[in-house]
């Protein structure tokens, strides 16, 4: 057994009423005078119209009244139909017109803000454009400039040169070899070992 909260719950999705779109293309069963009929408000409406000239041709005013009365009441049925369909399409055009109205406007404001950005930025660099030549013009004062000291932008102190010492002569320039004797040469080699050797 289903619990009475799933049951109210149901219920209030439902209408007693159908809706519009649903009634212009649902198909009804009509029991006229004649029989049933079975179709679409539209398509009743057109038999029954027809049935009417048809009663009224054979001269039968009951059964034309009848068929009238029957057509005229499917024809108030589409009416009503049709008025419910246009007031919902016309809600939702009114509702897509505000939506693009908001869009709209939010795109003016989105854009507004960009440009107020763009010129915020522009103008902050220009200002570091201007600080920046008057520094490269000398106008270094530290206090003045309003800009903060950055370690990159510190010269560091030159370290204190060393007293200079003083400058050695250039040297002589070297003596060329002098070409030994022919005799010399054996004599003087051999001379040389016994020399170092004591």
């Amino acid at each position: 057994m289903r619990s009475s909260k799933s049951r109210s719950r149901n219920n209030k999705n439902r209408n007693n009423r159908p809706s519009g779109g649903n009634l212009i293309n649902r198909v009804f069963d009509s029991s006229g005078p004649d029989g049933k009929v079975r179709g679409t408000p539209q398509q009743i409406i057109d038999k029954y119209n027809q049935l009417h000239r048809d009663a009224q041709l054979s001269g039968d005013r009951v059964n034309a009244e009848n068929f009238a009365q029957h057509a005229e009441h499917y024809l108030r049925m589409l009416s009503e139909a049709q008025k419910e369909v246009d007031r919902q399409r016309e809600e939702q055009e009114e509702q897509n017109r505000q939506r693009q109205a908001e869009r709209d406007r939010e795109r003016a404001e989105q854009e507004e803000l960009n440009r107020q950005r763009q010129s915020e930025r522009d103008r902050e660099r220009n200002e570091r454009l201007r600080a920046q030549e008057d520094a490269a013009n000398g106008e270094e004062s530290d206090q003045d400039s309003g800009l903060v000291e950055t370690p990159e932008a510190k010269t560091e102190p030159q370290p204190e040169a060393a007293p200079e010492k003083p400058k050695r002569k250039p040297r002589a320039p070297r003596k060329p070899k002098a070409k030994p004797a022919e005799g010399t040469e054996s004599g003087g080699e051999a001379a040389a070992p016994d020399s170092q050797a004591s």
